[in-house]
């Protein structure tokens, strides 16, 4: 099937100097397209659709001139139209899949949080105890405290460094082999079993081996839900929706808070009950992940495109607009191929070919680094020394075992209702202005948070204040740094590419996670509190100056628009940010010149309705307004 001249996919797409976005279908006319629209019905047995593909390749072809299109009738415009004015209204098939998948998000955190609460007494009953006056000297605490950093650790190693025999790279390949929902569902049963394993221990080395069973769970689910939920969401609400990984992961972590308080006094049971809680979340996903519809895209790479069809069916509100997405996916997928074919990719579909891709493919090397920036970003800001030993630090802040789980459940409350503003404000502001803003923000609360060490604990405003500007940096990271990272490398890479980009990101989050989990007891030992808060103070501002050069942004593209933003070279973007973006935002906010213009570093050859969705909007509120003073007239 043609689409445009090789030379302008390759010039576009693996060295875009001009910044152009283009539509995949651009440049045809009306009789090329319908060619082209009836040669892929016959090769895919969808004739008895071709009506619907013709109008919907037309809507895809030119999305912000749906009025001007005669092919399209007023019921066909009014679903095209709502599209924009009513973007989050869907079918219940889209909402339950991202329910199933906000499910598994929830044992994610869950998981993280059981380890928060046992780490105040497993250690003692495993006979590891690693604080004075439990331990009898200097060299056992320090031998105990690597043991108990490393059960700590052990499921996030088990993602980084097993990724080539387990849980990451492991992913590609069952992806491929049954799709997204039969990962999903493989990782729910590690889910359901390694917490209850977890329970029944009877030694630190049984431990770290359930744990290592249940890295293998959490790196599926990492991998997978967040490309799963991507690809079945609309490009306007895409964000808002795979953000739910974020919000109920930080819902997870609320519920894991609150199992830990409840069994806090049960006596030496207690810590086996915080561990085995988090196979409750694990039921309801292994059974309802069956009912969810398969993404289309992964069933359009199996050359099932019948299957795709009955599955956009469920996750859209009209057949045109699932005839429209089901051609518009096929017609990139089609350029995209050629596009990474004629750049140096490899006709195969051997991993290890495609992981080496990652990093010598102009276009995938981008978006290696830019989804490996935010991952890693969301370790060095600090959010996971206190996600993993709150229990400790508010211990250690002088607070007893009962009020140090009180103050970690109020981290877990914070964490999840300060992540619900970035449901709206991730497709709008989108990923680098969350970013942007809040870094700054965490650097100084967590500076602040280990200043307060300094109070003694004989005042009062010690622990109150230590937990204040915990609670204060929480509430900055939730919408910002919280869900932006696993949102952000679900979209960036190819779908050619994106199970083992999506592992290759989720690895490098997991690497510095285990890195952390290891060394963070030592360090609060070594550095005193005052001094790791302040490291991970610094470390946000470097993470900051990474994101602001090196991280495009990504709202309102679609998945294959996407294609464009990473051709765009590197250095030509850290440029632009330096000479265009940062002189007008110190003209706009610091000079307080409300005039000056920033201009766009990437261009629009066709404009896709997401790109018009706010004008659209606009212009809706002011006909309604418009209706309504009319109504009144005539009542009068």
């Amino acid at each position: 099937m043609a689409t445009r001249a090789t030379h302008d996919v390759v010039g576009g797409m693996t060295e875009n100097v001009t910044g152009e976005i283009k539509n995949p279908l651009d440049g045809l006319s009306h009789d090329e397209l319908m060619a082209n629209v009836e040669e892929y019905a016959n090769q895919h047995n969808l004739t008895d659709i071709l009506p619907l593909l013709k109008k919907g390749a037309l809507a895809g072809q030119k999305p912000a001139e749906a009025n001007s299109i005669p092919e399209l009738d007023e019921q066909d415009r009014h679903v095209l139209r709502e599209e924009i004015t009513r973007r989050w209204h869907h079918p219940w098939a889209l909402y339950y899949t991202i329910i199933l998948n906000s499910i598994a998000a929830a044992i994610q955190g869950w998981d993280q949080t059981g380890s928060n609460g046992a780490n105040l007494t497993f250690d003692a009953q495993f006979g590891i105890p690693n604080n004075f006056p439990d331990c009898p000297d200097k060299a056992t605490c320090d031998r105990n405290q690597w043991i108990v950093g490393f059960v700590n650790a052990s499921p996030y190693i088990t993602i980084c460094l097993f990724f080539n025999t387990s849980a990451g790279w492991l992913s590609d390949p069952i992806n491929h082999l049954i799709g997204r929902k039969g990962t999903i569902f493989i990782a729910a049963i590690f889910s359901l079993l390694a917490p209850i394993g977890s329970a029944l221990t009877q030694h630190w080395g049984q431990l770290v081996a359930c744990r290592v069973l249940l890295g293998i769970g959490m790196g599926l689910k990492e991998v997978t839900v967040p490309v799963y939920s991507a690809e079945n969401s609309p490009t306007n609400i895409r964000g808002g929706l795979v953000m739910s990984w974020q919000v109920w992961t930080a819902f997870g972590i609320f519920l894991g808070t609150c199992a830990n308080l409840i069994v806090a006094n049960v006596g030496k049971i207690a810590w086996r009950l915080q561990l085995g809680s988090a196979f409750i979340p694990a039921v309801p996903l292994l059974i309802g992940i069956y009912f969810c519809p398969e993404s289309p895209r992964w069933l359009i790479t199996k050359g099932k495109h019948r299957k795709a069809y009955e599955s956009l069916l469920r996750l859209r509100n009209s057949p045109l607009q699932a005839a429209r997405d089901l051609y518009m996916i096929h017609a990139t997928l089609v350029e995209e191929k050629s596009m990474l074919e004629a750049s140096g990719f490899a006709k195969t579909n051997n991993m290890f070919v495609r992981f080496f891709e990652l990093f010598t493919v102009p276009r995938l090397r981008r978006a290696t680094q830019a989804s490996g920036i935010v991952m890693i970003a969301q370790q060095m800001c600090g959010i996971n020394i206190i996600a993993f030993y709150s229990s400790t630090i508010f211990s250690l802040a002088g607070a007893s075992n009962i009020h140090a789980l009180l103050a970690s459940f109020g981290f877990g409350l914070i964490n999840f209702i300060f992540a619900w503003p970035a449901v709206w404000t991730i497709d709008t502001y989108g990923r680098r202005t969350l970013l942007i803003f809040t870094f700054p923000n965490m650097c100084w609360t967590l500076l602040c948070a280990g200043f307060c060490f300094w109070i003694p604990k004989s005042s009062n405003a010690h622990l109150g204040l230590v937990a204040f500007f915990i609670y204060l940096f929480d509430a900055f990271y939730s919408p910002g740094e919280g869900p932006v990272p696993f949102t952000y490398s679900a979209e960036v890479f190819p779908l050619s590419h994106r199970e083992v980009g999506m592992a290759w990101a989720v690895a490098t989050n997991n690497f510095w996670a285990s890195v952390l989990s290891l060394t963070f007891p030592y360090m609060l030992r070594a550095f005193t509190p005052q001094g790791a808060f302040g490291f991970y103070a610094a470390l946000n501002i470097m993470a900051l100056i990474l994101i602001f050069f090196f991280l495009p942004e990504t709202k309102q593209r679609s998945l294959e628009e996407l294609d464009y933003v990473f051709g765009v070279p590197t250095r030509t973007h850290a440029k632009y940010q330096l000479t265009q973006v940062l002189p007008w935002w110190i003209k706009r906010y610091i000079l307080r010149r409300k005039n000056v213009v920033c201009p766009e570093l990437y261009k629009i050859s066709a404009p896709s309705a997401a790109a018009h969705a706010e004008e659209i909007h606009d212009l809706q509120e002011v006909l309604s307004v418009t209706a309504d003073n009319d109504k009144d007239k005539e009542a009068a």
